[in-house]
């Protein structure tokens, strides 16, 4: 059955190669009939010697006007297309160095929140550690060098230590000075946003 399928598929293969070649050679006939008419019986002239000659015809105004306009259009097209290329190169060039800027700009900001971390860190140590120290002093120094404090700075203070520790110190301070520090204590988080 194999054979037979093989045989059947050849033979439509044939059939349309020779279709082909048959348009083919109509083809060729027709514009070999057409090109035969075109040389003058009379003259005797062959057509490759006519051939040879190049042609005769002259192109009309209008048709002169025509192809000056279209090449005029095309240089102005290929004028545009130029500058085009010229702009988009210009923006490519451009997006580059933003590309370049932005990086060395998000760069410099990792940087510097690096830098505020550690800043703020530095300065998280230092008031731990100066907390420390006036927890660790007697509550009566301690009350002394308080009451040279400005009361905000004092407060902040007294509201880092521990509750035992501040609550001597402020046990050493005069009553108005233990006033000042509670009520500024007291009125530290009243702007705070309850919402």
């Amino acid at each position: 059955m194999s054979r037979r399928r093989r045989r059947v598929g050849r033979g439509t293969l044939f059939v349309i190669a020779g279709l082909l070649v048959g348009s083919a050679l109509i083809r060729i006939g027709d514009g070999a009939g057409q090109a035969l008419a075109l040389v003058p019986a009379e003259t005797g002239v062959a057509a490759d010697h006519l051939a040879a000659a190049g042609p005769a015809c002259k192109t009309p105004e209008d048709l002169r006007a025509m192809l000056a306009a279209f090449a005029e259009r095309d240089a102005r097209l290929a004028a545009q297309e130029a500058a085009l290329e010229n702009r988009m190169q210009a923006l490519r060039v451009a997006d580059t160095e933003t590309a370049e800027r932005l990086a060395k700009l998000e760069a410099a900001e990792a940087s510097l929140r690096e830098m505020i971390a550690l800043a703020d860190s530095a300065a998280e140590t230092d008031l731990d550690r100066l907390t420390r120290v006036y927890e660790a002093m007697k509550p009566k120094q301690a009350a002394a060098l308080f009451e040279q404090m400005d009361p905000v700075f004092a407060a902040g203070f007294l509201g880092r230590m521990r509750p035992e520790a501040a609550a001597q110190v402020m046990a050493g301070l005069s009553p108005e000075a233990a006033h000042l520090f509670s009520v500024v204590l007291a009125g530290r988080n009243a702007e705070a946003p309850r919402e």
